[in-house]
């Protein structure tokens, strides 16, 4: 898979309250061309904004790409790199605990796009001046602040 373009996905989300009013950004990078993404809900949760950027960004691709993601989320990053994700939705969307896995629709959708695309994750700390993590942190709290 290594002839793939290689495209890099910066990803935020955000909420005014949690739950509360909710957006997320993302970056596209395809050499020197970027596309900005971001959306917004007014009443969600800050896991499900994390979710919702990496998601949406995953379903802009329009072919298989080789995609790094950097994202500020160990929820999203762990979830997917340890496996949690597809052991929850092998045992019914339910956690080692049998309490029902949160966001079940969003870790069921990414797991679906991430199969599409050959994918490194990266973890990235937030609000650390990362230049892409600060942009889409701004891109989600904008997104927000409509539902304000």
């Amino acid at each position: 898979m290594s002839d793939l373009p290689r495209v890099e996905l910066f990803t935020d989300g955000a909420c005014s309250g949690n739950p509360g009013p909710g957006g997320y950004g993302a970056i596209l990078r395809y050499g020197t061309v970027e596309k900005e993404l971001s959306g917004g809900e007014p009443e969600t949760t800050n896991n499900r904004m994390e979710l919702t950027a990496v998601l949406e960004g995953l379903r802009a691709l329009k072919k298989p790409c080789r995609v790094v993601i950097w994202s500020d989320s160990q929820y999203f990053v762990n979830g997917i790199t340890k496996g949690w994700a597809e052991e929850w939705k092998a045992n019914g969307w339910r956690k080692k605990d049998k309490k029902p896995a949160l966001n079940a629709d969003l870790w069921d959708s990414l797991l679906i796009e991430l199969e599409k695309h050959d994918v490194d994750i990266h973890w990235v700390r937030g609000h650390n001046g990362h230049p892409e993590n600060e942009r889409c942190d701004r891109l989600a709290v904008d997104a927000y602040q409509k539902y304000l």
